[in-house]
């Protein structure tokens, strides 16, 4: 179980979530896309995460397309009175599974409602508005329209509180200017750290930052010294990586994801994993060796 203390939590919106919560990214097929292989080990994930004390759950409506929404509601709903789950739009699936943009009032509009209805909700906790300038990574170039309507949706009940993904920390600045921005959902991790100054700038607004992939995603972090530093912990490399980005900032929030309830189980573990300083050193330089 994750201890519910402070320095496990952070604020997410009007909410408390625990820092260590659950992607559900996985819960769809191959590539994000269709049924999974097994549906039932995908409903025991989750309720299993619920079990240990997640209640901070990251999922899309285009993850499968709708597959991972409706399974979350087969296996939560009714949800905890304490569950925040937190989705994204302006992005659609091709019929080959592409990932397209879909970030036209109407396109927005519509994927708020799909997710309302897939996860059998009157109001979406967290919206993040996933910025498609540039699929592969954030891109400068404005966001005023599709947060504009956003906002709109907001206005109007549907959508609680609003977050920004794959944005620069301009983008942030501008959007603030149109609606709070309550989470900031980019790509981080030990080896990914172009986000590093921006981080630092949300921690000072109380903001909180979601790395996504933050083991690598579909090219999982490998190094000798995160093996070396794991195999000293008596941990998994993984379980070390999650450590790292909890303690690298208090308004970090995890979300890694896995179909497998022992897998679910290994990650949630790392939240009571201690890093030495000199630990820390030598994941800190991690980094600058991906670099060079």
């Amino acid at each position: 179980m994750i201890a519910p203390n402070n320095s496990a939590t952070f604020t997410l919106g009007d909410r408390t979530v625990r820092r260590l919560g659950y992607g559900a990214m996985q819960l769809a097929g191959p590539g994000v896309f269709g049924p999974p292989k097994d549906r039932n080990a995908a409903l025991a994930v989750l309720r299993e995460a619920v079990a240990q004390g997640v209640n901070h759950i990251d999922t899309s409506d285009f993850y499968g397309p709708h597959v991972t929404n409706q399974i979350i509601r087969e296996a939560l709903h009714p949800y905890p009175a304490d569950l925040t789950i937190v989705t994204k739009i302006s992005a659609r699936r091709g019929p080959a599974g592409e990932w397209l943009p879909a970030m036209s009032p109407e396109e927005l509009t519509r994927a708020v409602h799909d997710n309302l209805r897939n996860l059998g909700l009157e109001v979406l906790d967290v919206v993040n508005l996933r910025s498609m300038l540039d699929v592969h990574g954030p891109a400068e170039g404005s966001l005023e329209a599709p947060l504009t309507t956003l906002a709109e949706l907001q206005r109007k009940g549907l959508v609680r509180h609003i977050g920004l993904s794959n944005v620069t920390s301009k983008q942030v600045a501008d959007g603030r200017k149109i609606a709070p921005i309550v989470c900031v959902q980019n790509h981080y991790n030990l080896a990914h750290r172009s986000d590093d100054a921006l981080i630092d700038e949300l921690a000072q607004a109380g903001t909180a930052y979601v790395p996504f992939f933050p083991l690598g995603g579909f090219s999982p972090l490998q190094s000798s010294t995160l093996s070396d530093v794991a195999a000293r912990l008596k941990a998994t490399p993984m379980q070390v990586a999650l450590a790292w980005l909890l303690r690298r900032s208090p308004n970090i929030l995890l979300i890694p994801g896995t179909s497998s309830v022992a897998h679910l189980r290994e990650n949630l573990a790392a939240a009571e994993l201690v890093l030495p300083e000199a630990a820390m050193g030598e994941l800190d330089a991690i980094a600058a060796v991906e670099a060079a």
